[in-house]
């Protein structure tokens, strides 16, 4: 029996009828195996580490919005890539979370077997947990290889999802303003 993730590609090679032997696979599952741990290291990583203590002062209680943060994840149904970008949004109390720690918030969530929809809500609730917003507002857009690479294979479909926290639910105003600065008019 397997023991070792290399080892479960190995045995994945032969259960498709491929001969592990064979030149051009005699590292693949050394290879996939390295390849997965680095797509799922997410749960590796934690909030505090990657928030990191960039949270910084500030009187500013306009909205913030970081767009078109490139997302990669896995599909927890088939393991399959979906490959987007997310939109996060939040209206500052004090605080102001680093730029970089956006991204790398989406990250770290997107890094983890899971569904789109529970990725928007993880991120959002991360990032009101985070900076204690009045709000927190996120889209994400994304493409799913399970759906093109198989199934109907349908090419050209993108998945919508969002969560609005605060604000963002409660004011169809601020929630409409996130939506034009995200060019998703409403």
């Amino acid at each position: 029996m397997p023991h070792s993730l290399a080892e479960y590609y190995r045995e994945i090679l032969v259960g498709v009828g491929e001969n592990p032997q064979r030149e051009g696979l005699l590292d693949t599952p050394q290879r996939a195996a390295k390849a997965m741990r680095y797509l799922c290291n997410g749960y590796t990583q934690s909030l505090a580490e990657i928030v990191n203590g960039a949270l910084f002062e500030s009187q500013n209680d306009e909205m913030v919005v970081v767009r078109d943060i490139e997302l990669y994840s896995l599909c927890e149904h088939h393991m399959l890539p979906f490959i987007g970008k997310a939109h996060v949004a939040y209206l500052p109390t004090g605080r102001v979370l680093g730029l970089s720690k956006v991204a790398r918030l989406v990250d770290m969530f997107a890094r983890r077997l899971q569904i789109q929809e529970n990725l928007t809500r993880q991120i959002a609730c991360a990032m009101q947990e985070v900076t204690d917003a009045a709000g927190v507002g996120v889209v994400i857009e994304a493409k799913h290889m399970c759906m093109m690479m198989r199934g109907v294979e349908k090419q050209n479909s993108v998945m919508i999802s969002s969560v609005m926290l605060g604000e963002f639910r409660d004011s169809p105003t601020t929630r409409h303003e996130f939506l034009n600065l995200i060019g998703r008019h409403t």
